[in-house]
């Protein structure tokens, strides 16, 4: 169904998973997709996916840790397709391997903050600007179960994922009036390429950790945020959506071999 044609999506962190997979999903969905992310090879083998199959899309390489970044990513949406319907702001920097609190270098600290958190600020703050000033839109944030749930030794990206959900929760209040809704998504255990890299028994691992026995697909997820930025979800604010196979849900039986 092509539920969004006519309509302008913009996506952060479009050159790979769950970025790359919400890209192609609204292009097939109808809607012309402005992709941005800091590698431009890989956002243009994304462009030409959804060109092939018929949609529109432009590609803006930035580093969404700077202002100027995020202003000049909406202006390029505007000058090109005159108007911003739709964005969903997924990217963000997971970070080095799990390293306890008190031996977490500070530049680490300071560069997965600037992109998970500082990044989807300045963008929020552009993107806002732009759909207040054309009559409204809708924004999906891409949070993790890491911000209801810590993780040992992901300090910073648990941190900004936390705080993300209490932007997302602010923006919301903020620009309800202006027609502008704000949601967030908090995937689970998702087959991308850091789970790829991390090989088959690792993989096996965290799915047997799931009650559904499996892991989530970037394509599930992209699903979940076409349907918070559609017309179907209109009375959606302020809100996160879990998708995470049951992992948040609670835990099985103590002693339990389920």
């Amino acid at each position: 169904m092509k539920s969004f044609t006519g309509k302008v999506a913009l996506v952060t962190g479009a050159s790979r998973g769950i970025g790359a997979a919400t890209a192609r999903a609204f292009g097939a969905a109808g809607a012309s997709v402005v992709l941005v992310s800091r590698s431009a090879d890989a956002l243009a083998a994304v462009a030409a996916d959804i060109e092939r199959a018929g949609g529109a899309a432009l590609t803006v390489p930035a580093d969404l840790a700077s202002a100027e970044a995020a202003e000049g990513m909406v202006a390029a949406a505007l000058d090109r397709f005159g108007r911003l319907d739709v964005a969903v702001n997924s990217a963000a920097a997971h970070g080095s391997r799990p390293t306890p609190l008190a031996s977490i270098d500070v530049d680490e600290w300071d560069r997965t903050i600037a992109v998970s958190l500082r990044g989807v600020f300045l963008s929020l703050r552009a993107e806002i600007a732009a759909m207040v000033a054309g009559g409204g839109g809708a924004i999906v944030n891409v949070a993790s179960t890491t911000g209801f749930e810590a993780v040992a030794g992901l300090a910073p990206y648990v941190a900004a994922k936390h705080a993300l959900i209490g932007l997302t929760k602010t923006a919301a209040l903020d620009h309800a009036a202006d027609g502008v809704r704000v949601n967030a998504l908090a995937p689970g255990p998702t087959h991308t390429e850091s789970l790829e890299r991390a090989g088959e028994a690792a993989r096996s691992r965290v799915a047997a950790s799931l009650p559904v026995h499996r892991l989530g697909t970037p394509d599930e997820v992209a699903a979940a945020a076409l349907w918070l930025c559609g017309d179907q979800a209109a009375f959606v604010t302020g809100t996160t959506l879990v998708v995470d196979g049951g992992l948040l849900a609670g835990q099985p039986p103590f002693g339990s071999g389920w």
